[in-house]
């Protein structure tokens, strides 16, 4: 008799092949039989008329604060998510020294903007270097998988101090202390180094982030390190203002490190970025481009941390108020006229171009409904057009539309990967061998995205629903959401439906599977907030061979771990 069995279900094996109707047999933490009429288990699960997936894999996430205290990892683990990594964008909690502790609060407060007060109640500090960081991780319960990178902003700042924070260049001695580091940590089971070079990274008073321009010498020493480890990844996010430029850094970063680049890239110049991922090979490198299926934005409401009237006077002096006051306000009459009379002001002035688009850009904004649309259009969807269509002033509806349901409603405002106003351009980015579907960015910009869901999405817009041009292949989604990226970051365990590899599944009706509508949450440390968007059609999750959701709702199961890097790694030797 086999631990559980899932019966009857149309598999869906993360490889590309056609589903096929069979059962699924698990044993301890692996799949031992897919096939048609396996022997009867201690739990079984009716999967007729749905479809079996393997568990999903998130490679851009920011739980590396909330690992420590949510062992069920929301929401990414309602999306169906059973393996995710950490350290992403170069920042991080680890390695730490205990005077910087604040200082690193402070970076990821403005960086991934998850509150100080939030992560001074939460973490809890029981670590200092990053293999003591790991063993912390290892030693919570938790729903998912966990693979850790090591963040160089916090690796800099263990070795240089104060002069790190000082934004100091970095001395051939800190760079050989450093790599020392980089070298324990990919050794104790690190996944890999990240890294970024950005001026989107900045602190309260828009000083950039100390290490965020990090000198090119210094990441490209620090690659040596990766290499010199015996392997791992390295993530890279990088502006890219000279593509050419870019583009030689980050072949010779893959050379030095004899590791795979990955870094972020959106619709913006993306058939040049492709031919560049396919011409890298040749140059005796390998990058991997990380790419969301759907347009990178903002949601927008009055409990967000951006919206079109944050910057009005009037906005400003009830900010302070209990919610329950601030809505009384926004409800009288003669306070919206006074707040729709206003102007942002100076808050404009010097702010790029992608920024002054939450404070006026109506065009790029759209109602979201009971199951928000994540491709419309914008001659007659967005805001202008719809303001435009009742003779409102757009502002005045946009006021209004956040007025809704006792001032909950919410717009989803677009800013990258939406250039052709659909998803025509980003289609052929998604299905490009040489990218991953990535950047939920989940655990961190709480309050203004929950990109958590991008898995749920992938299979309802992407497989079924997209009615502004084609749809993809279920199998060819699947596989972009499990096996592409497990393979991607040496996961070589996970991520496909057959004997040997992990039991990580999904049962999902297909037919109902949908994304409600966001909603703000209350339930981080200090009562801190949220948005969250769960997901129905989700008939379980199994990690690890136990089952951790039923449709929707957490068994109490938590039977995920810490990946550590190739060394707990095993090839299923089962596989055909």
């Amino acid at each position: 008799m086999h631990d559980l069995v899932i019966r009857g279900g149309t598999v869906v094996d993360g490889l590309g092949g056609e589903p096929l109707e069979a059962d699924v047999a698990i044993d301890g933490e692996r799949i031992v039989e897919v096939g048609s009429g396996v022997a009867r288990g201690a739990e079984e699960i009716d999967a007729t008329g749905l479809i079996v997936t393997p568990g999903f894999i998130d490679l851009h996430t920011h739980y590396d604060a909330q690992a420590i205290w949510d062992p069920v990892l929301a929401p990414s683990a309602w999306h169906g998510v059973t393996s995710l990594v950490i350290g992403n964008c170069g920042v991080g909690f680890a390695p730490v020294r205990p005077e910087a502790r604040s200082w690193l609060i402070e970076i990821m407060e403005n960086v991934e903007e998850i509150p100080r007060n939030v992560l001074e109640a939460g973490l809890q500090w029981d670590w200092e270097s990053f293999p003591d960081y790991m063993n912390a991780l290892a030693g919570r319960r938790h729903t998912i998988d966990i693979a850790a990178q090591v963040p160089h902003i916090a690796l800099r700042a263990y070795v240089m101090g104060e002069r790190a924070v000082r934004n100091e260049k970095a001395s051939a001695d800190d760079i050989a202390a450093m790599n020392a580091l980089i070298e324990e940590a990919i050794r104790a089971g690190a996944i890999g180094f990240a890294c970024s070079h950005t001026v989107a990274h900045t602190l309260s008073d828009g000083s950039l982030v100390p290490g965020s321009q990090g000198d090119r010498d210094e990441l490209l020493a620090l690659a040596e390190g990766v290499r010199r480890a015996g392997g791992g990844m390295v993530q890279f996010l990088g502006d890219f203002p000279n593509w050419d430029v870019d583009l030689d850094f980050m072949v010779e970063m893959s050379r030095r490190s004899n590791a795979p680049v990955h870094f972020t890239m959106t619709d913006q110049d993306g058939q040049a970025k492709l031919a560049a991922i396919e011409a890298a090979e040749a140059k005796g490198a390998r990058l991997v481009g990380h790419l969301a299926p759907r347009a990178i934005g903002n949601i927008v409401q009055w409990r967000a941390t951006r919206h079109p009237f944050m910057h009005r006077p009037s906005i400003k002096a009830i900010a302070h108020l209990p919610w329950p006051e601030q809505l009384a306000r926004l409800k009288d009459p003669a306070f919206r006229a006074q707040v729709l009379s206003e102007s942002n002001g100076a808050a404009e002035e010097g702010r790029p171009d992608y920024a002054k688009v939450v404070l006026r850009g109506f065009d790029q904004m759209y109602e979201m409904g009971a199951l928000p649309d994540y491709e419309p259009d914008s001659r007659i969807d967005s805001v202008a057009a719809r303001a435009a269509a009742v003779g409102q002033e757009p502002q005045a509806y946009a006021y209004d539309v956040m007025m809704r349901n006792d001032g909950t409603g919410m717009m989803y405002m677009t800013i990258a990967n939406y250039r052709a106003g659909d998803f025509s351009e980003l289609r052929a980015l998604i299905e490009h061998p040489g990218t991953v579907v990535s950047l939920s960015d989940a655990g961190a910009h709480c309050t203004r995205i929950v990109d958590a869901s991008l898995t749920t999405f992938m299979l309802a817009h992407w497989a079924r629903d997209r009615a502004r041009g084609e749809t993809m292949p279920l199998a060819a989604v699947v596989r972009r959401c499990s096996h592409d990226n497990a393979t991607a970051y040496g996961l070589r365990d996970r991520g496909v439906v057959a004997p040997g590899y992990l039991a990580d599944l999904n049962v999902i009706d297909i037919d109902r599977l949908e994304l409600p509508a966001p909603y703000m949450s209350f339930d981080f440390p200090a009562g801190g907030r949220r948005l969250l968007q769960k997901a129905n059609g989700y008939v379980a999750t199994i990690k690890r061979g136990r089952t951790t959701f039923r449709e929707g709702e957490h068994t109490g199961e938590f039977p995920g771990t810490l990946i550590r890097g190739g060394r707990d790694i095993e090839i299923p030797q089962m596989a055909s």
